[in-house]
């Protein structure tokens, strides 16, 4: 009696699966801040290109450059400082803070290469400088751990094994097989949150650094959790399906940090 071989579609899912797992492994490299081992598949220059050709994009999201000159000059102030003196002045990123004139989004984010945004919104509930420089603290946090490079790495390596997983257990006879592409996109989302939820302890980890080696109250961070908290108005998901970690598990975290750096 023949044996069956191999079916062809399980041989070219391995093939790669093995491809796309040893082009992930292949750009591993240590973050000079953080020490830490990552899998980035771009230089600085390229994250520094990227972020300055998206940003204009990201500002007509939110409605644009604000434009209140004096606030501006405030947060680029503020900016300022934590770069100088810091670790982060010291790092071939090229910063440069924008305020936008979203009213309503309560949000801040940072693009690669050191484009970082702050909307009125959030701007305008903070209570003090020293929690303005929390806010971009973390931001810049974000940028010296090279998260948004890293995250591009890790979807590439997602979506390759994704493809593997359908070809591997594609039924031509039997279309319904084909849902399988949609649990492993849902298996490849659920392992990113989770790993955004790392990045963001990360940067709260690198924001209180910063405040601390330029002269601001890293305290003030855990205000500004107060203030997220309370403008979700309550209506917060759980923690594990959320790409953010809660409020209070990010002020334990911040407590944790500022014991390691404010001595």
């Amino acid at each position: 009696m023949r044996k069956k071989g191999i079916p062809i579609g399980i041989i070219i899912a391995l093939v790669m699966a093995g491809f796309t797992l040893m082009k992930y492994c292949a750009t591993s490299q240590e973050n000079p801040i953080t020490g830490e081992k990552q899998y980035i598949n771009m230089t600085v220059d390229q994250e520094i290109a990227l972020g300055l050709q998206s940003a204009p994009q990201m500002a007509q999201q939110h409605g644009g450059l604000h434009p209140d000159e004096r606030a501006q000059r405030h947060l680029d102030m503020v900016g300022e400082k934590l770069l100088r003196g810091t670790v982060a002045g010291q790092t071939p990123f090229q910063f440069h803070f924008h305020l936008l004139a979203d009213p309503r989004a309560v949000n801040a984010f940072a693009l690669p290469g050191g484009q970082v945004f702050i909307t009125a919104a959030l701007y305008a509930k903070l209570e003090s400088e020293d929690q303005l420089a929390g806010v971009i603290g973390h931001e810049i946090g974000h940028v010296l751990a090279r998260h948004a490079a890293e995250r591009i790495a890790k979807q590439e390596l997602t979506e390759g094994l994704t493809g593997a997983a359908v070809m591997a257990t594609y039924d031509p006879g039997n279309p319904a097989s084909m849902r399988t592409a949609d649990v492993a996109r849902m298996i490849g989302n659920v392992v990113n949150m989770k790993y955004g939820r790392e990045q963001e302890l990360e940067s709260d980890d690198l924001g209180v650094r910063l405040m601390v080696e330029a002269g601001y109250d890293p305290h003030a961070l855990k205000g500004v959790m107060r203030i997220l908290a309370q403008a979700s108005g309550g209506q917060r998901v759980p923690e594990f399906q959320s790409t953010h970690p809660s409020p209070e598990n990010r002020i334990e975290k911040i407590d944790e940090a500022i014991a390691k750096y404010a001595r």
